[in-house]
């Protein structure tokens, strides 16, 4: 760790504390009458306002210090991106409890581990996901109350839960005024477990600090005001959906909470964006790719020039890029982060103004970078022996992130952490390059890159240059174990329509961008890709599945 070198004490009011209830009370403060609009459990939609919202979220706060929260507990909550989950934000940190995010894509084995590793001891639960919370109480011996939310009266509900109580039933009792107290800033505010793609899910702890320097440095970076609109597409229980709930907050800005939605049916997603004219959502690929599908579809496109789609969870298709701004003016944003880092690192939200002269090909194929670090955070590329590569926009090395809202380690694990971490920094397992200009790419993570003949290649690279087939619906690249060459890329894609298409048609997409031994020489359909819990393609199960494609040359 760095040495700190103490100077001259200052006389600012260094004791203030930093602490999440102060952005929403000076947001119910400044803009009481703001809106808050959020979807209903029948699928309509309702309104209030933030005044109405904190007016709850001291009620929760009240009925949690009821139900035995104190500092320091874990309160977990099982919900989508609801009006209520959007209230237990504020109102869990705020007594000095830990909100744990409860991944509902995780197998109850493993969210049962996250709960009993956490010390969860309450948690709340959405009506609608009472199947779930049965499946995991007998993974999570430790919780003693389970609580109820839901809009229907308690007499009609069977909870099938032990110790079980009911939100609207304890609010109807609860005052709207809680008395907050001044938390110490470094205290944990909530917790996120990995997904646990390699053992198990390890537990990040964000601190009062970190997510309030991260609020801020987001809504510059974005350049978020009280006159936006923030829709809230990334799940709520992943990774504080990308601390754009804090940083609406912090902006003063209306808020929009879609609740419950499916993948393949993204057309609430789009007709609410266009009925409250949304400026700023934040969403991956595999959300934004079937909504712009369902845009082409209208008989008018809807002006969304003012629209900043922040993208991550992986690369965005150039294709899809261009076709948001073509059709309706929205801009598709891209950003990089992961659950260890907050999860804000770098965000491409334009070019900038010095770099003048740039054809059109050239500020789109800029777009594709992760964009530039934000304010606060430093970042490294090195080698193998950890050595610091030039930032030429050639050297490609592992990435290494740090700064006051990145972990330094994993709550509670003997497992090795110092592997993640070298001197404050967090390696991020994910090969990228840094170009003069300042801009980062992320070439691949360094699990996935494709190792052929002493050479690499970029599967993220490949992906995104076979996607813009219009046949292909989605597509992987995996290196697979070859005996002569070490790996070949294999293209695992699904089309739009069932067929194959041939391996000459997607030789003939990459040559411009690939050279010849880098093409891959076999191109296999399937029905669906595998995904993870969050989203992303799962290519561990895909390199299990072809793992002996090559043993005999062909």
């Amino acid at each position: 760790m760095t040495d700190i070198v103490r100077g001259l004490p200052s006389t600012h009011g260094d004791s203030f504390q930093l602490n999440t209830t102060t952005l929403i009370r000076h947001a119910a403060r400044t803009f009481p009458e703001q809106q808050i609009v959020y979807r209903t459990p029948d699928g309509g939609w309702d309104r209030y306002t933030y005044a109405d919202a904190y007016a709850r979220i001291q009620q929760a706060a009240n009925v949690l210090t009821g139900l035995g929260v104190g500092p320091a507990d874990v309160v977990g909550i099982l919900d989508w991106n609801s009006k209520r989950h959007f209230e237990l934000y504020w109102a869990i940190p705020g007594t000095a409890a830990v909100m744990l995010q409860m991944n509902l894509r995780l197998a109850p084995e493993d969210l049962g581990y996250v709960t009993t590793h956490s010390g969860a001891s309450v948690v709340l639960v959405d009506e609608s996901l009472l199947p779930a919370a049965r499946e995991l109480a007998p993974h999570a011996p430790g919780v003693r109350t389970w609580v109820v939310m839901s809009d229907r009266p308690s007499s009609e509900i069977d909870p099938g839960l032990p110790n079980a109580v009911f939100f609207e039933d304890l609010m109807a009792e609860a005052s709207a005024e809680y008395d907050w107290p001044v938390i110490d800033e470094t205290s944990a505010y909530s917790a996120c477990y990995t997904t646990g793609t390699t053992g198990r899910p390890k537990g990040v702890y964000y601190s009062h600090r970190g997510i309030y320097l991260h609020t801020m440095a987001q809504a510059a970076a974005v350049k978020m005001g009280s006159d936006d609109t923030v829709m809230l597409i990334t799940p709520m229980f992943h990774g504080q959906s990308w601390g754009l709930p804090q940083s609406a907050v912090y902006s003063q800005a209306k808020v929009v909470l879609p609740g419950r939605y499916a993948a393949e049916d993204t057309s609430v997603l789009v007709d609410a964006m266009i009925a409250e004219q949304v400026t700023v959502a934040n969403g991956a690929p595999a959300i934004f790719g079937p909504m712009l599908a369902y845009l082409e579809t209208l008989d008018e496109a809807p002006d969304l020039s003012r629209a900043r789609l922040l993208c991550g969870a992986t690369e965005p298709p150039l294709s899809m890029m261009r076709g948001f701004f073509e059709l309706t003016g929205a801009d598709v944003i891209h950003a990089y982060g992961a659950t260890e880092t907050t999860p804000f690192v770098t965000v491409n939200a334009g070019i900038k103004p010095t770099l003048t002269g740039l054809s059109d090909d050239q500020r789109w194929d800029l777009k594709r970078c992760q964009g530039l670090p934000v304010n606060g955070i430093e970042v490294r590329i090195v080698d193998a022996a950890g050595a610091d590569l030039p930032h030429d926009g050639v050297a490609e090395g592992e990435l290494l992130i740090r700064g006051p809202w990145i972990t330094e380690r994993y709550h509670d694990l003997d497992d090795a952490p110092g592997e993640r971490f070298i001197d404050g920094f967090w390696r991020s397992g994910d090969v990228a390059t840094i170009y003069p200009n300042g801009y980062l790419k992320v070439v691949d993570r360094l699990k996935d890159v494709v190792k052929s003949g002493g050479e690499w290649i970029s599967s993220i690279d490949m992906e995104n240059a076979v996607v813009a087939h219009p046949r292909v619906a989605e597509a992987a690249v995996i290196g697979v174990a070859h005996p002569k060459w070490q790996e070949r890329p294999v293209v695992l894609l699904a089309t739009v329509d069932g067929d194959d298409v041939p391996l000459s048609e997607i030789h003939d997409l990459l040559a411009t961008r690939f050279a010849k031994w880098q093409l891959p020489d076999t191109v296999i359909r399937v029905d669906a890709l595998p995904r993870t819990s969050v989203g992303k393609l799962d290519k561990k199960v895909m390199r299990v599945e072809y793992a002996d494609l090559y043993q005999v040359v062909r």
